[in-house]
């Protein structure tokens, strides 16, 4: 059994992890990390301490009104990206944790075709 980064919990939901391949189980958020455990085998685990974390990417769709997904970049390990049951509120008690700026929106569809279109008329001069 894997034990706990964190002493006290603020908020535990179930989840899907998109690191490999879908797997569900239920993220643990407290007072010194992030953690996700997966429901059926307790050894796949990803635990995240507050300080590891540099920046967290949110999908943001129809306006703020639905977010499917959000994304961990972390200093050293790379992105684990993730969606919960109720992804609002997980994205409330990280931003809790880490600054404003560590928490932002990604880029619409149409702005990541913009700028490949700026770079491909940009790289040609």
């Amino acid at each position: 059994m894997v034990e706990s980064l964190n002493s006290k919990v603020e908020l535990v939901t179930k989840a899907t992890s998109y690191f490999r391949m879908a797997e569900y189980g239920k993220i643990m958020l407290g007072d010194k990390g992030f953690e996700f455990y997966n429901e059926k085998d307790v050894n796949k685990f990803i635990q995240i301490p507050w300080e590891e974390i540099d920046i967290v990417i949110a999908s943001v769709m129809f306006r703020g009104k639905w977010i499917p997904r959000f994304a961990v970049r972390t200093k050293n390990s790379g992105t684990y990206t993730f969606s919960s049951q109720n992804t609002k509120k997980t994205l409330r008690v990280i931003r809790d944790h880490l600054s404003n700026e560590q928490v932002v929106r990604s880029l619409s569809f149409f702005q990541v075709l913009t700028r490949n279109v700026k770079n491909i008329f940009n790289h040609s001069k």
